[in-house]
């Protein structure tokens, strides 16, 4: 029962994160600026050339990663949960990395990055939960 509540919760904040990250990717690709609270954070990190990564926007990885976690969820047993974890983790590595960036070398902070960096280690917690509370279920049955 809690492996299901884990997989609802994984579910809806990575839904939460593909409309983030796909808002940030229509404005890129609509050559729009993300609407930001703070005066120019969103459009100076948008524009600044660590962006890109190897010329894709960072927020298709985003995308990317944010939909992996999805199907992740229909991957069944160990091999789904494992790779939910994985995906996640490699995702809130990346985020805190951009969010370095953000602060020590671009000098703005984008609040769409910040919600997504903040979804992403969500997701690290609640997915790595789910594959450990797994791991000792099978354990104690062993």
């Amino acid at each position: 029962m809690r492996d299901r509540r884990l997989a609802y919760a994984i579910g809806i904040v990575a839904l939460i994160g593909l409309g983030v990250a796909g808002y940030i990717t229509y404005e890129h690709y609509s050559g729009g600026s993300p609407v930001c609270l703070a005066s120019g954070g969103c459009e100076k990190v948008q524009s600044s050339h660590y962006s890109k990564l190897a010329g894709i926007p960072v927020s298709v990885l985003g995308l990317v990663g944010y939909f992996a976690i999805i199907v992740s969820l229909f991957i069944p047993g160990e091999t789904g949960r494992f790779a939910g974890a994985l995906i996640a983790l490699i995702g809130f590595g990346f985020s805190a990395y951009l969010t370095y960036l953000e602060l020590f070398n671009i000098h703005a902070i984008c609040q769409w990055c910040v919600a997504s960096a903040v979804l992403m280690t969500a997701l690290a917690v609640l997915t790595v939960l789910r594959l450990l509370e797994a791991e000792s279920r099978v354990s104690t049955i062993a």
